[in-house]
């Protein structure tokens, strides 16, 4: 599969059925490493994707100026500010 011009969600939906190939066990060693190297590439593509869209999404949180946005952490809801995690009344 050529990776030039593929988006973001034909990506996702790419490796996740390269997941699926992977783990049934049926590919050759061969065929597991072609799937293993266009996975990388797709990997690459998602973040390079998703890296834009963080940074475009803080540019406009920047120029609305609103400083009560909510930011969303690996380990769980926190705010923007860092000044602690939100009550589960807030976070939705």
């Amino acid at each position: 599969m050529s990776l030039s011009g593929i988006d973001f969600e034909q990506a996702l939906q790419r490796l996740e059925e390269l997941v699926r190939l992977l783990e049934s066990g049926e590919l050759s060693l061969e065929e597991s490493l072609k799937s293993f190297e266009e996975g990388i590439g797709l990997i690459r593509i998602c973040n390079e994707r998703l890296s834009f869209v963080e940074k475009r999404v803080h540019s406009l949180i920047e120029l609305t100026g609103n400083t009560d946005l909510y930011v969303l952490q690996q380990e769980g809801e926190e705010r923007a500010d860092g000044s602690g995690t939100l009550p589960d009344s807030e976070s939705k």
